[in-house]
């Protein structure tokens, strides 16, 4: 088997059931048990307002910057088996959730695969994505649209409250 170069991709967490704290850092420690994966830097965390159901808790949410030699579409199982491993339960869509791992960036890649699109999706529309992202590398540009990541900031007309929680875990 050949063997994979290693890229740099980013990761967004968020929890707001339980223990939320914990739960990244758990999720963190997690992702990081991967032989193929090594997590360099994790922004400070936010303290989120929820998009979706407005009857639920506020999240905390994260970002990591990691260095990997997994696929994407590897990258993203792998954080799918972090979030069962957590005990993530299938809920409503925007719903509560005990531990949210999303894939934002793989490199200067855009993957348009079955269950996975990079860059995200819903990034560039989400403040408590952008800013702990621009938090690790404020010079980020993205890959689809070839502009800087803090562009979309910027721009953002959402009205949803992101407020510093911590530095670390």
């Amino acid at each position: 088997m050949p063997t994979r170069v290693w890229t740099r991709a980013y990761l967004g967490l968020g929890s707001n059931v339980g223990e939320r704290a914990q739960a990244l850092s758990q999720a963190v420690a997690a992702l990081g048990e991967h032989r193929r994966l090594r997590v360099r830097r994790q922004a400070s965390l936010y303290e989120t307002e929820p998009v979706g159901p407005e009857a639920q808790a506020w999240f905390l949410n994260t970002a990591l910057e990691v260095d990997t030699a997994l696929a994407p579409e590897a990258l993203l199982e792998h954080c799918k088996s972090v979030e069962r491993a957590l005990g993530r339960v299938p809920r409503q869509r925007w719903g509560p959730r005990e531990i949210d791992v999303d894939l934002l960036l793989y490199g200067p890649w855009v993957v348009c695969a079955p269950g996975l699109v990079v860059p995200h999706t819903q990034m560039k529309t989400r403040r408590f994505v952008l800013l702990p992202l621009l938090e690790l590398a404020p010079t980020l540009i993205c890959p689809r649209e070839r502009r800087p990541m803090s562009d979309f900031v910027a721009a953002l007309s959402d009205q949803k409250k992101v407020r510093p929680f911590a530095k670390k875990l």
